[in-house]
């Protein structure tokens, strides 16, 4: 059976992005490798029981072209999920998390979600569930 076991999203800053995703989201730092000018940096859940999240450097103009331009649109640039996106949209937003609007279902049936900004270009959508 084959699965995800990484994905990634483009940071601006990775120093900043692993301060974000660790220090504020709740991540743990599970590899950290130099990379030429850039770092090989993934977290993933404190639990240990999710999927790498790459903290990959938007280093080329057309990454940085692409994250601009769904940052622009409101697409959020990729999905993390949790048990409780009400509690954690207060617990990140006493952090200084900025969201773009409170958790809401955006049909019926469809679970909570709320966006919030990394910081570091992107927009995360938060998904109870």
């Amino acid at each position: 059976m084959i699965r995800c076991n990484l994905s990634s999203v483009m940071v601006l800053d990775q120093q900043k992005a692993e301060d974000f995703y660790v220090g504020r989201l709740g991540f743990v730092k599970k590899r950290d490798v130099p990379a030429g000018a850039a770092r090989w940096l993934t977290v993933e859940a404190a639990d240990g029981s999710g999927v790498e999240l790459l903290l990959e450097p938007a280093g080329m103009d057309f990454a940085r072209d692409y994250q601009t331009a769904l940052y622009e649109r409101d697409i959020p640039f990729t999905q993390l999920g949790c048990d409780d996106v009400k509690a954690e949209y207060q617990r990140l937003t006493g952090l200084g998390v900025v969201f773009r609007g409170e958790p809401r279902a955006p049909a019926p049936g469809m679970p909570l979600m709320a966006t919030f900004e990394d910081g570091c270009g992107n927009l995360i959508l938060l998904v109870e569930g």
